[in-house]
């Protein structure tokens, strides 16, 4: 992976300030010339000078940095993504002034300590489901006085994965099995299990908040049960047949976060694939993921 800037790579032209600064070298140049004022053209020929070394120094920017990694992070349908690159300059000089950017999208801003590391983020715009390739990616630099700019571009093997974009359509389907005891019943019996806990609110009982932890200078939390054991929401693609697919599976989408937010236990079901009741931060990805790449 690691890929390192040639010189042969990379574009320089100036930029508008650079090009005010040299249409004003040529009328001082022109009026050293007219009044024969030695001084006036050794200033000009000192100006140029100070002009030609900060074009090889914003093209050096660029010349040697070394890309180390890249990663696409997985977004929603029409939001925003993020990708991360690794940057390292072995070079005892900073990078200065270095924007990474995508076509269409506000770039990032970033320097680079001489003999150090940095991971830059960068957004782009997530389209329809599924893969999404980025293309190319866009590094420059106007350093060191802004007269110049070099820009070289990364081509990348960079997919994102795009998941259906949560729409709430219909409510959350019932769990598979009802609780026939009260939750503290269940709770004496041992069917239900401490998940987490969340910020108090005032319909909240006071037995169920977690005065042990308030007592060591916590806030006033309460403690949040799982399901009954063995009970968990099905979210399956055929109760919502009568919605068109893509419509279906953004509601899906929202379920899948919906139980989430409540911490509760759910599978995800779809025509040739599903995937096991479970919850947490993988069986999200799973099923968002189940999602994202579901073809009819």
């Amino acid at each position: 992976m690691p890929l390192t800037l040639q010189s042969r790579r990379i574009y320089i032209l100036p930029t508008r300030p650079g090009l005010v600064a040299a249409a004003l070298l040529f009328l001082m140049l022109l009026a050293g010339l007219n009044y024969n004022n030695s001084l006036a053209l050794l200033l000009c020929f000192m100006l140029c000078g100070v002009v030609l070394v900060s074009m090889h120094e914003c093209h050096r920017m660029l010349s040697g940095v070394r890309l180390i990694s890249a990663r696409a992070e997985a977004a929603f349908a029409q939001r925003a993504g993020e990708l991360l690159l690794g940057f390292e300059n072995d070079a005892p000089r900073a990078r200065r002034g270095l924007r990474l950017r995508v076509p269409e999208v506000a770039p990032q801003s970033f320097d680079l300590p001489a003999h150090s590391s940095y991971v830059a983020r960068v957004g782009y715009q997530a389209l329809q489901r599924g893969r999404q390739r980025i293309d190319r990616l866009q590094l420059s630099s106007d350093a060191p006085l802004g007269l110049f700019r070099a820009w070289t571009w990364l081509h990348l093997p960079l997919e994102a994965l795009i998941y259906p974009l949560p729409v709430a359509l219909q409510p959350l389907p019932a769990p598979t099995s009802e609780p026939r005891t009260s939750d503290r019943a269940r709770r004496l019996q041992g069917d239900e299990e401490w998940a987490w806990l969340r910020p108090f609110q005032d319909s909240d009982p006071p037995r169920s908040v977690a005065w042990k932890a308030y007592a060591r200078g916590a806030p006033l939390l309460v403690a949040q049960y799982d399901a009954p054991t063995g009970a968990h929401r099905v979210l399956s693609l055929r109760s919502l047949r009568a919605l068109a697919l893509e419509r279906a599976l953004s509601q899906l989408a929202e379920w899948v976060l919906e139980c989430e937010r409540q911490g509760e236990s759910y599978a995800l079901e779809l025509p040739g694939r599903s995937v096991s009741a479970g919850r947490g931060l993988a069986h999200r990805c799973a099923c968002l993921e189940a999602l994202a790449l579901y073809e009819p």
